[in-house]
């Protein structure tokens, strides 16, 4: 029965309302992590109805948050960080500093402690990854001066919060003294060392976990995915990516006192350096961001709503920090390091909300009993509500950028950061949808044949690889009308979809047959299903990747036997080679 499964009830309830939500949330052009919070709010102890299992939920939220590290690792790059150096480093920094700050000075006057303080405004000072990135990818800021700052700012404030989470046990168990100690003492503090100690032994402790991952990781785990790939199996594969990252969290957390999320970080970063690295992210993606969403479900089962009503003036303050101080902070770094006002209103947009890493530190001040239940509240109910404001505040930066800076900024660059992007020039050429192993094969085709083309692509490495061959290529997903318009479509002579997913292959060819009636589509498929989908929106062609290995076959075959036209001819007369493969098959 239900009531004697709260696990199995937990993970149903818990992923069934996110995905509800979650859906509601997108319907309304919210970005669905608002969506999974509130449910965890719904299913939550302080909301009426089915309350879930908390004890499991956080368990499940430990899962994923080593994944979410994992993830972070696997997308880690320093040659992006290196690029915007001489500003994202100091301004992330600096932007860090001032907002926790604030968060500081507005716990100290609600009576908190300074180390309680100083964790609220760490929590305040770092953006959510998932939310900053999805927005610079819908406002087309990716390839963008601006959005390669935005960008390398975040991984700056990523890394400076992984440190953070790797001295705070040690710190933390400086704050709780006597029987009050948490759970997660590191020896150094058992062993009656003072605040020194135990920050020098951490550091010698990361630092040899750090040499170990880099001497030992970079030649042994890149070696495993590369033997276990060659065996063929994608069950095993994916197996080996997730219990490479949980194994590598969970034993650096016994062996060297470093918390899950560092270990999964590095795991993550040790996958990157193998060839292998964006198929092991795809692999261990469906099962990343099923615990990626129980995470959030968890975080909003600790939100009490009641709270934000019955103090709302400390939610104003907390929300006011998120969204005003904050963004004013980085706004004016980035005008003192003279880039133009429209990068600094990109930036200060991008930083305005909260996430991922600000639920980890409320969760761990909560639990080494540093930060108040009350701060955890207002963490929450922050980063929700600045979530769902943060495409607002992309869109007034969109209306204000042309009119605040006419003169310093070109109107056509600047449209071009905010506004949907410019039609391609080309006529008569032909849309490539996705540069992957189907379409770099197209791409290189048509550019030996000299016919005009250009790609569409959401992938960094396979936009790298466009780029170095000189191909005109737009940033973004062509199933987004803006993306798919500035390929134009109605002056097109061919369509190639390229790309696997079949939704976003029947959006795009329904939205390209409408702006031309002519153009000739040509898509891909895996499934008679998927063909007969696509074929009814209006492909003109669409190719099964099976029964094009098939036939290659039988070419071959063909090919190989020129005389044997039917399967008895074939048993009994034929190639002897396809006789001695019928003869196997009988003797099975």
């Amino acid at each position: 029965m239900l009531h004697d499964t709260p696990l199995i009830t937990t993970v149903i309830v818990g992923l069934g309302l996110a995905f509800v939500l979650g859906t509601l949330a997108h319907r309304f052009r919210i970005p669905p992590l608002v969506g999974y919070l509130l449910a965890g709010v719904a299913v939550g102890p302080f909301t009426p109805g089915f309350v879930a299992d908390q004890a499991l939920a956080t368990q499940l939220a430990e899962l994923g948050i080593i994944l979410l590290m994992f993830g972070v690792g696997l997308h880690f790059s320093l040659q992006d960080l290196l690029a915007v150096r001489t500003i994202a480093v100091p301004g992330a920094v600096a932007q860090i500093v001032v907002a926790t700050c604030m968060g500081l000075g507005l716990a100290l006057l609600m009576g908190w402690t300074v180390a309680a303080g100083l964790v609220f405004g760490l929590a305040l000072a770092v953006a959510s990854t998932v939310v900053l990135l999805r927005a610079i990818q819908e406002w087309h800021l990716m390839e963008t001066e601006r959005g390669r700052i935005a960008v390398g700012w975040l991984i700056v404030e990523d890394l400076a919060m992984v440190l953070v989470l790797v001295l705070f046990p040690a710190v933390a168990s400086l704050q709780a003294g006597g029987a009050d100690k948490p759970a997660f003492e590191p020896l150094a503090a058992q062993a009656g060392l003072g605040l020194a100690g135990i920050v020098v032994l951490t550091i010698i402790k990361i630092a040899l976990f750090i040499g170990l991952m880099l001497i030992v990781g970079r030649r042994v785990i890149p070696w495993v995915l590369h033997y276990i790939a060659h065996t063929g199996s994608r069950e095993l594969f994916r197996l080996a990516v997730l219990s490479t990252a949980l194994c590598i969290a969970f034993g650096s957390t016994k062996l060297f006192d470093v918390s899950l999320a560092l270990g999964a970080f590095f795991a993550g970063m040790m996958l990157r350096e193998s060839p292998l690295s964006q198929r092991a992210a795809q692999e261990s993606l469906p099962l990343r961001d099923a615990f990626a969403v129980l995470f959030f479900v968890s975080v909003g089962m600790m939100f009490d709503p009641v709270s934000a009503i019955r103090e709302p003036w400390p939610l104003i303050a907390t929300l006011s920090i998120i969204l005003i101080g904050k963004s004013l902070a980085a706004f004016l770094i980035v005008i003192l390091f003279r880039r133009s006002v429209a990068t600094a209103l990109t930036i200060a947009a991008s930083l305005s909300q909260i996430g991922e890493f600000s639920f980890i530190l409320a969760e761990l001040g909560v639990a080494s009993r540093i930060l108040p239940e009350e701060g955890r509240h207002l963490i929450l109910a922050g980063a929700i509500l600045s979530i769902m404001l943060n495409p607002l505040v992309f869109a007034a930066v969109g209306w204000l950028a042309p009119h605040l800076e006419p003169r310093q900024e070109s109107s056509s660059t600047t449209a071009a950061a905010y506004n949907p992007i410019p039609v391609a020039k080309l006529t008569g050429h032909t849309i490539v949808i996705g540069y992957g192993r189907v379409g770099a094969i197209v791409g290189d085709t048509l550019r030996q044949q000299k016919l005009p083309f250009l790609v569409v692509e959401v992938s960094e490495n396979a936009l790298a690889k466009v780029k170095a061959s000189g191909i005109e290529a737009i940033v973004g997903n062509a199933a987004h009308p803006d993306v798919l318009n500035a390929t134009n479509p109605a002056q097109a002579r061919h369509l190639v979809v390229a790309i696997p997913e079949a939704f976003e292959a029947g959006q795009i060819v329904q939205q390209a047959r409408s702006a031309n009636s002519n153009i000739r589509i040509i898509a891909r498929a895996h499934s008679d299903a998927e063909v007969d989908h696509l074929t009814r929106l209006g492909a003109d062609i669409v190719i099964m990747g099976e029964r094009e290995i098939a036939r290659g076959m039988i070419e071959e075959l063909k090919r190989r036997c020129p005389d044997v036209a039917e399967r008895d001819a074939e048993r009994a007369a034929g190639c002897p080679k396809v006789r001695a493969n019928y003869a196997d098959r009988s003797s099975v």
